[in-house]
């Protein structure tokens, strides 16, 4: 028989926090939040726990993601995440970024399993409140149900309640255009907490911690690397490969590999300092191995390929290639600097999601 008790305590063991967000985790077992039925792997069957209950356990108390829904509930051939139950430690970072305490008014964007809400409850106590909004139907009924001890209010929808105002906000997916009704339903200086990503399909979408700082307007630091679901309303469909099927127009060479910038954690932040760039990561064998690829891809249908060689192909009007290595140039130059070194503005220009680092300004459309 499985030991819950023992795996809930080495999860609560591993966690890098402060006493009382150990302490709120600790009064929540993961397992009670996750349905018997999730999906480990990007292709085939899911799996149910009572066919097989040790590989269950064992998937839900590693220490990342639990992935509870695929295809938005239907199928395909395809188990793209919909909904989950996120990493204890990157749950823990993001409510730490919030400084949760006892008595506050807490958003959650994205119920999901009902796991963090019931952490957050715990934080806030009894003289605090949860709502957390929930787009899914489905999801936010089953998270209804397992929270009904909590004291969390579970909202199915996009808005958060008319009137209301929150100490703190923290999303559970990734957006590109902060949504105006989580800045002006914020009491100033409110934490607003958020994966943000330029595409909708960025290959990451790291947190910042925000800050209101008008009625409009945020801006604060980006706190850890991540990668999130995307926020439904603001998905588009899935774009081609940049160039495929085409004869590259020029080739070059740069001083680092696709390999490295993906073992450096380097793509981010070059993310982060090219503004209309879709930036991704593909896999094709490579000289006898796997090696991995970066792609990149503009609006105007330019488009580049960096191997694991050092060598870049490309076509378009757009000179991806020297971007690309004069961002990492700055990078070298600059240590490189963590992602805490960036920070993230909003709504003070129009349009536009500014980032700025004490060595350049990057304006990206939203």
């Amino acid at each position: 028989m499985t030991d819950f008790v023992r795996l809930h305590a080495e999860l609560v063991d591993r966690l890098d926090a402060g006493d009382a967000i150990r302490a709120a985790f600790a009064d929540h077992p993961r397992h009670r939040f996750i349905p018997d039925l999730v999906w480990p792997e990007i292709q085939g069957l899911p799996l149910i726990r009572s066919a097989a209950p040790e590989r269950w356990a064992s998937y839900v108390y590693d220490s990342d993601a639990v992935v509870t829904q695929a295809n938005d509930g239907g199928s395909g051939a395809v188990n793209t995440p919909t909904s989950s139950s996120s990493a204890p430690q990157l749950m823990a970072d993001m409510i730490g970024a919030a400084g949760i305490e006892p008595g506050m008014r807490v958003l959650e964007i994205g119920t999901g399993t009902g796991w963090n809400a019931a952490i957050l409850s715990s934080l806030v106590g009894p003289t605090g409140s949860v709502t957390s909004l929930e787009i899914d139907a489905r999801v936010a009924e089953a998270a209804r149900r397992r929270l009904e001890a909590d004291r969390v209010e579970v909202v199915h929808g996009v808005e958060p309640p008319d009137g209301a105002v929150y100490d703190a906000i923290i999303a559970t997916c990734a957006v590109t255009r902060i949504p105006s009704a989580w800045i002006r339903q914020a009491e100033p200086e409110a934490a607003i907490v958020v994966p943000w990503g330029p595409f909708s399909g960025s290959h990451s979408s790291p947190v910042a911690s925000l800050r209101r700082t008008g009625p409009g307007s945020a801006a604060g630091t980006f706190v850890c690397e991540a990668f999130f679901m995307r926020d439904r309303t603001q998905r588009v469909p899935p774009g081609g490969f940049p160039g495929m099927g085409r004869d590259p127009e020029s080739t070059s060479v740069v001083p680092f590999t696709s390999d490295g910038l993906v073992e450096d954690d380097l793509l981010t932040r070059i993310m982060l300092m090219l503004p209309g760039v879709r930036i991704g990561v593909g896999g094709r064998p490579f000289s006898g191995g796997q090696g991995r690829i970066i792609y990149m891809g503009t609006p105007d249908d330019s488009w580049a390929y960096l191997w694991p060689d050092g060598s870049v192909h490309g076509g378009g009007p757009t000179p991806l290639a020297d971007q690309l290595r004069e961002a990492h140039a700055l990078l070298e130059r600059e240590g490189p600097p963590a992602v805490d070194r960036f920070s993230l503005e909003v709504g003070l220009v129009e349009g536009a999601a500014r980032v700025r680092t004490a060595f350049g300004v990057w304006d990206h459309p939203v």
